[in-house]
């Protein structure tokens, strides 16, 4: 065997063990055993057996073409398993209808078959081309429709949940989901391209799986995706909460008031300054400061936009918006608009 043989086997295998191990940790090791670790789980087993098979098909001699259709057969419990995964990760208490059993239909019917695939048939049959032929096309197909489906489940929670109210961990969720459905369609365009009159050396399959699964487990680990799952987008009461202040701070332009303070808002709204402060960071992606100032930077760069305003000073316009201070409304302008304001003033023509 040549060494870049021995080197692909290598690369290869490392990748494929790693993916089992880290199934294996989220199926039996990982103390949260929520429904989307085991999806996950179940997918990177599934994923391995898959690949396992472009392995020792790829590399050994005399592989059983009993092993090579079930291998296959893999990418049809694959393709259902990621969109329940998705759903899992962005719709809270998640549970699978009994309806998406049917799903697994193909997956049943076409791996019975296989198991009674012998090398015989598969050495002297006529219709081997043609069944494999078809059964192929149908898997890759079928995979296709899922990634698919996931992806529209993906963004219509984004489409949900709009950016500006995103959580933390809502964010992550959508980083890794759009991380994990990207490394399919590269692993599924792989195999295809290789199927499409070997456009893409068959090894290239398996190498491009252990380097997706490498940067998935990296990114698993850097955003904390296996502590969280759909819960993350239940409304709670922050949301509530900071929709009600909003409605005060934007709606009713309290933010022109100099007085504006936590303290105030907890008053109006009966909640102590630690919930509101929360809710604005958790759901205004801010300090509260920064919360307010936003607002009056954007009043104040409008006047200023406006020649009609040129007969008022800085001074003025600062106050107008609700700054107590010429030089916090300095300090905030060149913040939020990078300049400051008798620059932005001049720039205007």
């Amino acid at each position: 065997m040549k060494l870049v043989d021995v080197a692909l086997i290598i690369l290869s295998s490392a990748g494929l063990l790693h993916g089992m191990l880290f199934a294996l940790y989220l199926l039996f090791f990982k103390k949260k055993k929520s429904q989307s670790n085991v999806f996950l789980g179940l997918i990177l087993i599934f994923m391995a057996f898959r690949i396992g098979k472009s392995v020792l098909l790829n590399f050994g001699e005399g592989l059983e073409p009993i092993f090579i259709f079930i291998g296959l057969t893999f990418l049809l419990l694959i393709g259902p398993l990621l969109r329940w995964y998705v759903l899992s990760m962005t719709l809270p208490y998640f549970k699978v209808p009994k309806r998406f059993l049917w799903e697994l239909v193909p997956f049943v019917l076409i791996f019975g078959a296989s198991l009674f695939v012998t090398r015989v048939w598969y050495e002297n049959s006529e219709w081997v081309i043609v069944v494999f032929s078809s059964g192929l096309i149908f898997i890759y197909l079928h995979l296709a429709l899922y990634i698919g489906l996931g992806w529209l489940e993906y963004k219509r929670a984004k489409k949900e949940h709009k950016k500006e109210h995103r959580t933390k961990s809502q964010k992550a969720v959508f980083r890794w989901l759009k991380d994990i459905l990207i490394g399919f369609i590269l692993i599924w365009c792989t195999y295809v391209l290789n199927i499409l009159d070997n456009a893409v050396p068959y090894v290239i399959g398996p190498l491009v799986y252990s380097l997706v699964i490498y940067f998935l487990s990296y990114k698993a680990f850097q955003l904390k995706i296996t502590d969280i799952d759909g819960a993350v987008f239940k409304e709670n009461s922050n949301q509530f909460l900071f929709t009600a202040i909003d409605a005060l701070v934007v709606g009713d332009k309290l933010y022109l008031r100099s007085e504006v303070s936590l303290p105030m808002l907890g008053e109006r709204l009966r909640k102590s300054t630690q919930q509101i402060s929360s809710a604005i960071n958790e759901y205004g992606n801010r300090n509260f400061n920064d919360y307010i100032n936003f607002y009056r930077i954007r009043d104040a760069k409008a006047m200023l936009l406006d020649k009609e305003n040129d007969k008022y000073t800085i001074s003025s316009i600062a106050f107008d918006v609700g700054f107590s201070s010429l030089s916090s409304f300095n300090t905030a302008f060149k913040k939020f608009a990078g300049t400051t304001p008798s620059s932005f003033r001049k720039a205007r023509t």
